[in-house]
């Protein structure tokens, strides 16, 4: 799932300082699970702003709402009453949501409330790892469910470096595991340290350019097929 943190306060002010009227747009998605971006953050933001305000003798109108998915338009639809009433948006959602807020209102500036980070796992209450760099060509299968393109201090493909530390720690961070020791290790465990060996291409990095994905099932409704 995606990882969002909140911008830092000082930053937000100064991009809402020109203007007399806010909405803070939240999402119910990956931006609420993860404790950045949902209706509870976008009322906590809202408060913090109109505080900040009043100490500073200062007003603005603030209002928030939060549609179920900020990266779907059909959600986005429910805030064209909304957004008429407000000199500038704010959203709370990854870095997608806050593009699509843009291009449905583009009359409005639009401003990231948040920064969107990563994609990544649970591991305590509010506390998530990155897991996934999204390159686009998945190799997990061959390094034991291990990421080699994120948890590589030096992104690399086709096994270590050669200066893993005593004990299968990794030379850049001795308070970091070397995935390729920990890949080696559990391959070896399953039976499959051959796959070791599968030399894969260079990455290409597809993900340098803008991508369109589109599930095998739905082909046939949005492109013609060969």
């Amino acid at each position: 799932m995606i990882k969002i943190k909140r911008k830092p306060f000082a930053e937000i002010s100064a991009m809402l300082e020109p203007y007399a009227s806010f909405l803070n747009v939240g999402c119910g998605g990956c931006a609420s699970v993860c404790l950045g971006g949902g209706q509870k953050e976008v009322q906590e933001l809202n408060a913090e702003l109109e505080a900040a305000l009043r100490s500073m003798g200062k007003s603005m109108i603030i209002q928030g709402y939060t549609v179920e998915r900020a990266c779907n338009m059909f959600f986005l639809e429910e805030l064209d009453s909304r957004v008429q009433e407000a000199d500038c948006l704010g959203s709370m959602a990854c870095s997608a949501g806050v593009q699509l807020l843009a291009e449905r209102f583009p009359t409005k500036p639009v401003f990231p409330m948040i920064n969107t980070l990563a994609i990544g796992v649970d591991r305590e209450v509010g506390v998530y790892e990155e897991s996934c760099r999204a390159c686009g060509d998945c190799v997990i299968g061959y390094t034991g469910g291990f990421c080699p393109v994120t948890r590589c201090a030096k992104g690399l493909f086709n096994g270590p470096c050669g200066g893993t530390r005593t004990g299968g720690m990794c030379e850049v961070d001795p308070d970091i595991p070397c995935v390729w020791h920990q890949i080696y290790e559990r391959l070896e465990a399953q039976g499959r340290i051959e796959d070791v060996l599968k030399v894969k291409v260079p990455m290409q990095w597809h993900d340098q350019v803008r991508r369109l994905v589109i599930q095998e099932p739905y082909l046939g409704r949005y492109v013609e097929r060969d």
